[in-house]
């Protein structure tokens, strides 16, 4: 009877001393603050708001945007530079490519949403997409005003004319399909950049595209559902050891806020975790679905006090001096 006491006493000994490791090991109340202010992400660059909570897998964004509260469309070089100049560290974008070998920057499958074509986008030329009206389809009221109309003849860029345009700045591009060969595409034609510009981009999309490009390219920072669960999933499971899989490396996280307080070390410690494998660490509203972003003050009170990773946010324009404004 004694022995069996011993042995019980034992094991809570161990297990009070593993518990205490476990909180001290991922707890960021220990670990120095970094006084580094977090980078901002600009999704599609300055773009048109709309409701996230009306968004379904067939919805038309255009056909259902608030009132206008600024000139620019998303996804053109003109709304990337106002995301820049409004405080954007990154700006996202979206790609698809053409039957000419090149890649055009717009998020739709088809064209019949947000312009006056018809068809698969990826079924045209850059030449025949440069053509279209890109603000064609918008409107605030129904259909009553169309505010853009004649506004995006010729706005359509090809991912060639954004990097050439932005020779320094850092873009998250998005491959909207998940054929290997558009992984392969985008391979060879960001094969001839330099190690130092590969640093500023970083390519997410579907698992075999950016499989193939990441093959072929291993310099470049990527993201895909196949790249994050390797990653994630074995940090989940033995990273309150402070151990992560070296899956993580060089990759990109995109962590819905919801899920956010269970990973080991969240907020600053785990963060830092990931900069040491040169993994970059986003945090998106909510449970991650459509895109959903830190979009208002209000939205911003909710991130961890001394948060230092990156912000996914619709709302540059309102974002970045919320920021500034609370970092004076």
């Amino acid at each position: 009877m004694k022995k069996f006491k011993r042995n019980i006493k034992k094991i809570f000994i161990f297990l009070f001393i593993l518990i205490a490791f476990m909180y001290v090991n991922n707890s960021s109340l220990f670990t120095k603050d970094n006084d580094e202010t977090p980078l901002l992400l600009a999704h599609r660059g300055m773009a048109q708001p709309f409701p996230m909570e009306s968004v379904g897998n067939d919805t038309c964004t255009a056909k259902i945007i608030y009132k206008s509260e600024h000139p620019y469309l998303e996804n053109t070089i003109p709304s990337m530079e106002a995301a820049f100049k409004a405080g954007a560290d990154i700006v996202e974008f979206d790609i698809q490519p053409t039957t000419d070998g090149q890649f055009a920057v717009f998020h739709d499958w088809t064209l019949e949403c947000r312009t006056d074509g018809k068809g698969v986008t990826r079924g045209h030329t850059m030449e025949q997409l440069k053509q279209l009206d890109i603000g064609y389809g918008y409107t605030s009221d129904n259909g009553q005003t169309y505010p853009f109309r004649g506004k995006g003849v010729g706005l359509m860029p090809s991912l060639n004319e954004v990097l050439s345009h932005f020779p320094k700045e850092s873009f998250l591009i998005h491959i909207k399909g998940n054929e290997k060969k558009e992984g392969e595409q985008l391979a060879e034609y960001l094969s001839s950049f330099p190690k130092e510009r590969l640093n500023q981009l970083t390519v997410y999309g579907g698992n075999e595209a950016i499989k193939v490009l990441k093959e072929q390219l291993p310099k470049i920072r990527v993201m895909s559902m196949d790249t994050m669960k390797s990653c994630m999933l074995p940090y989940i499971a033995l990273g309150w050891t402070g151990y992560v899989p070296s899956s993580c490396e060089n990759t990109q996280i995109h962590l819905p806020e919801k899920f956010s307080s269970f990973i080991w070390g969240w907020p600053n410690k785990f963060i830092n975790r990931m900069n040491n494998a040169d993994a970059r660490v986003v945090i998106v509203a909510g449970d991650g679905g459509w895109s959903e972003g830190f979009d208002s003050k209000e939205d911003l009170k909710r991130l961890p006090e001394n948060y230092n990773g990156i912000i996914w946010t619709n709302r540059i324009d309102i974002i970045a001096p919320s920021i500034n404004e609370q970092n004076r």
